[in-house]
């Protein structure tokens, strides 16, 4: 069942303000008619000249609107100077009421730019379906071109306007929850290495769940890639580094290790390099970011461990990597643990925590009940002393000086952290970032 309408009218010309009002009218008369048990949410998009005022483009179409009482209270008109303003706008409205299901009724032919749209402003969590709203032939200046037919592939230069236009009305909209903000280590040396672990605070995301800076995208969440994209500008200008040379390990909770310049694994949960001005990262929302630092050899890396990696020793196999790639010496890597889940809500089913029981019996609290709590940290500085890690050359929450702590519970800070134990499935997701400075 549709659960909203989008009308665009945004390509219209003014000077058939009549056809408007008429279209308008005989659009809603035809949603009112196969819509009147449930009535959905309608949105009419239309193009707010510069100079205007939204109150002026309002009354403009109150003619059209006036008759329509069962769509009233669900029904708003969205004005803004450009495509991508309106949708994204509509796009928030639909996030507010959680709808997913849409039909959208415009011109023919706008069906494909809006498609373009679409596919960059939405994820799989949305279903769209288009309807032809019918235009009189001799409306002109549609914001296509003539020779454009339904079905026909967008020129690439028209999709570049379209993520131009996208990516400067995003890089124009402000902050959320604060200023961004950048948690670092004393650990890791300032002068060799860029690093830092995020938080949830100074990006564009707005969704509750995943505002404001979350750095994920997934055909899951409604977060779309551009957004994530714009928060991670945002990083990367406060943090110094080039999100152009930024690389993210490619979650497959298991202990899999990326060497920077050789043939890149499908999916990886580690990441490491010894080049300058490259950005390694990785992701968590309860699953630890672990950085890695040599400063004698200059070489870094980034490891995402879960319970699984953890157990499969994620975080060793990223040191082994580094040791036989770069030749580092084992004595010198230092290991930082970021904002993850803590044994003070984390718990997992008996079974798993049998195996964390086995590092050590000090990983798991409440052994004997059906669901433990775990403590996949001790865990993971348990599997890295074993490994020739030295202890003091691991920083996490067993740290002395809690004002030098960033390895923070993301469940006990929801101001401050995503997290996946407490948010569900709609998640945000902070990252650990590490870089050798040039």
């Amino acid at each position: 069942m549709v659960e909203a309408v989008l009308i665009d009218l945004f390509s219209l010309p003014t000077n058939l303000q009549n056809n408007i009002q008429g279209l308008l009218h005989n659009t809603l008369e035809a949603i009112e008619k196969w819509s009147s048990i449930h009535a959905p949410c309608v949105y009419v998009m239309c193009c707010q000249r510069q100079g205007s005022e939204r109150k002026g483009e309002q009354e403009f179409l109150l003619p059209a609107l006036r008759s329509f009482q069962s769509l009233k209270r669900k029904l708003e008109v969205v004005c803004a100077e450009t495509t991508a303003a309106a949708l994204y706008t509509i796009k928030q409205r639909l996030d507010e009421k959680d709808l997913s299901i849409i039909k959208v009724i415009l011109p023919t032919l706008r069906k494909d730019l809006m498609k373009v749209y679409i596919d960059h402003l939405f994820t799989e969590v949305y279903q769209f379906e288009f309807e032809d709203l019918q235009v009189v032939s001799d409306c002109e200046n549609l914001q296509i071109s003539e020779h454009q037919h339904e079905g026909q592939m967008l020129p690439s230069q028209d999709v570049a306007l379209i993520r131009s236009e996208i990516q400067k009305y995003l890089e124009s909209l402000p902050s959320l929850k604060g200023e961004l903000t950048i948690l670092r280590s004393s650990l890791i040396p300032g002068d060799i290495f860029l690093h830092g672990f995020t938080t949830r605070t100074g990006g564009i995301s707005y969704i509750p769940t995943l505002s404001s800076c979350n750095l994920f995208s997934s055909s899951k969440r409604r977060d779309p890639q551009v957004v994530v994209k714009e928060n991670l500008r945002r990083l990367a200008n406060a943090a110094g580094f080039n999100p152009e040379a930024f690389y993210r390990v490619k979650v497959d909770h298991a202990n899999a290790v990326c060497i920077m310049g050789k043939r890149e694994p499908d999916n990886y949960d580690g990441i490491v390099t010894n080049q300058k001005g490259v950005t390694l990262a990785a992701p968590g929302a309860d699953c630890i970011p672990v950085l890695f630092a040599d400063p004698i050899r200059r070489a870094c890396g980034a490891a995402h461990s879960g319970w699984k990696g953890t157990l499969l020793g994620v975080s060793m196999a990223t040191v082994n990597a580094m040791v036989s790639e770069y030749g580092c010496n084992i004595k010198d890597i230092l290991v930082v643990l970021g904002p993850s889940v803590g044994p003070c809500c984390y718990k997992l089913p008996h079974e798993s925590a049998e195996e964390f029981h086995r590092i050590d019996p000090k990983c798991v609290r409440l052994f004997d009940s059906a669901s433990p709590y775990i403590d996949i940290r001790r865990a993971t500085r348990i599997l890295l002393e074993r490994g020739g890690i030295l202890p003091e050359n691991i920083q996490d929450d067993s740290i002395t000086d809690q004002h030098q702590n960033i390895t923070f519970c993301t469940a006990c800070h929801p101001d401050k952290f995503y997290s996946h134990f407490r948010d569900g499935t709609n998640f945000g997701t902070q990252i650990g970032f590490i870089s050798i400075k040039d």
